[in-house]
């Protein structure tokens, strides 16, 4: 077996989702405008494969303990790459949200599976590094994601953020299906019950959420409200949490997973980063393209420093990981992420040098450098193999989870502040429709810095809850038999 050729094998497909994730954004008005459709139906275009996405982790992250991660993960690159040319081919906003429906449900079934196999194939001493080539793929994708939607629309058109999926799967497909290994399975049963709750709590929460700005968090069609859908949905998981506990058979979340205390913090804490940076990258592209009047694609190119520090640290952090106990490398970049956001918050104004704005920027990538594998790691290296899959669907749905509610909160405080810092009608232009195609008149440029300022200080406070679970983490027990960790304390799980 080859881990590493595996393990490449697989980041082709997981970066290909992921940029798919922020690729749409920079389309999003050149889709307004070839579809003629209106601003709420575009929403849908991102929201319905954001909740694709979400709703069945937990469910895919079983299903590949049960056939097998790489026949799960084939299949779902294959149903992601038909979805891709599908979406290019629409002519219609109802037809690419059903299409973007399609490429969720693929992401959905290959995300879980990539943790899954690097826990599995590589010895807990070098997940580490495994873990870091995976959290600097994430790192890369989020850049590459903006600068290329900005240039394939530019020299293009929209449909070929769609199309370019169609090669870019092909390879990952053959890629994975010569170089990862067939792994043992296990004769799970299938907890239909728990499906079946998780997918109806998991879909009205994240619903909820979602469309809660759309709505102005109130009453969405007759008795149903935005707050109902919610607390419908926290309900719906609470009864799925009391049937995991009391379900003799094989429950889909195996709540015994959580006595393992590094899982239950480094779900914590990844979920604090899917908050954090979710919600920092709509004030920061809003004020480059608002304020600075910045193009998609330059606006895109201020997160540069983060993706290069990032990927250049990631094999450094990846050794390390391996060595050193995960508090401090995870609570150390974590610490950076929080400070990075809390600095761009002092230093976003309307002339501010951009050389200002890099330097936050900057130590974000440090951060990223030092998050992702330590945090991933953690979660994953106590996780015994018949119960990877489930692993790793509770991870990156927390993980999603985080990035959905960075996503609705960051618009309401981005709201708020705007309300504040402008004179009622210029803030209702601001946040209008149209606002974000036409110039901000010059007087508005300063409180619509502020409100964006301020936004950024809720992901940074956030990130605090996140450095508290990984400073919380407990030794790994690869590492207490290390001759190098005999004079440190050993501490228990």
């Amino acid at each position: 077996m080859r881990p590493w050729p595996a393990l490449w094998a697989l980041v082709v497909g997981f970066f290909m989702i992921l940029v798919d994730s922020t690729i749409v954004s920079v389309a999003t008005p050149a889709i307004l405008s070839d579809l003629k459709t209106d601003v709420g139906n575009v929403i849908w275009v991102t929201s319905a494969y954001l909740l694709a996405y979400a709703v069945p982790l937990l469910v895919t992250g079983r299903l590949g303990d049960r056939i097998g991660p790489k026949k799960v993960y084939l299949t779902g690159l294959a149903l992601f790459t038909l979805a891709s040319v599908w979406c290019g081919f629409t002519t219609s906003i109802t037809l690419l949200i059903i299409a973007r429906v399609f490429q969720g449900l693929g992401a959905s079934m290959m995300t879980p599976q990539t943790m899954a196999v690097i826990t599995r194939i590589f010895p807990p001493d070098q997940r580490g590094r495994a873990m870091s080539l995976w959290g600097a793929t994430a790192g890369v994708a989020t850049l590459v994601g903006p600068i290329l939607g900005g240039v394939l629309v530019d020299a293009l058109s929209w449909q070929w953020i769609f199309f370019i999926n169609a090669p870019i799967g092909v390879i990952g497909f053959v890629l994975a299906l010569r170089l990862v290994p067939d792994l043992p399975t296990h004769e799970h049963k299938f907890d239909i019950v728990g499906v079946v709750l998780s997918s109806i709590g998991l879909f009205l929460l994240v619903f909820g959420i979602q469309e809660g700005q759309k709505y102005d968090w109130s009453t969405i069609s007759g008795p149903i409200s935005v707050w109902s859908l919610i607390i419908a949905g926290l309900v719906v998981l609470a009864v799925f949490v009391v049937w995991q506990s009391r379900n003799r058979g094989e429950p889909l979340l195996p709540l015994r997973l959580f006595k393992d205390r590094n899982f239950s913090l480094a779900n914590i804490a990844i979920t604090t980063v899917g908050f954090a940076i979710t919600a920092m990258t709509f004030p920061l592209m809003l004020y480059a393209q608002t304020v600075r009047e910045l193009s998609p694609t330059k606006s895109a190119l201020l997160l540069v420093p983060m993706a290069v520090i990032s990927g250049a640290l990631a094999p450094f952090v990846g050794r390390l990981t391996d060595k050193m106990h995960p508090r401090y490398l995870a609570g150390f970049g974590l610490l950076c992420c929080s400070a990075s956001f809390f600095w761009l918050s002092q230093v976003i104004e309307p002339t501010v040098a951009i050389w200002k704005l890099l330097l936050p920027i900057a130590l974000l990538g440090v951060a990223n450098g030092f998050m992702w594998a330590p945090i991933g790691s953690t979660a994953t290296r106590n996780l015994p193999m018949h119960q990877a899959g489930a692993g790793a669907g509770v991870y990156n749905t927390t993980r999603q989870i985080g990035a959905v509610l960075g996503s609705a909160s960051i618009a309401v405080l981005m709201e708020s502040r705007l309300a504040h810092n402008l004179p009622a009608a210029a803030g209702a232009a601001a946040g209008g429709e149209g606002a974000f195609g036409t110039k901000l008149p010059p007087m508005l440029k300063q409180g619509f810095s502020d409100a964006m300022a301020q936004s950024v200080i809720l992901p940074a406070a956030v990130l605090l809850i996140g450095v508290v679970a990984a400073l919380l983490f407990a030794r790994p027990s690869h590492m207490q038999s290390r001759p190098q960790d005999v004079a440190q304390p050993v501490e228990a799980g």
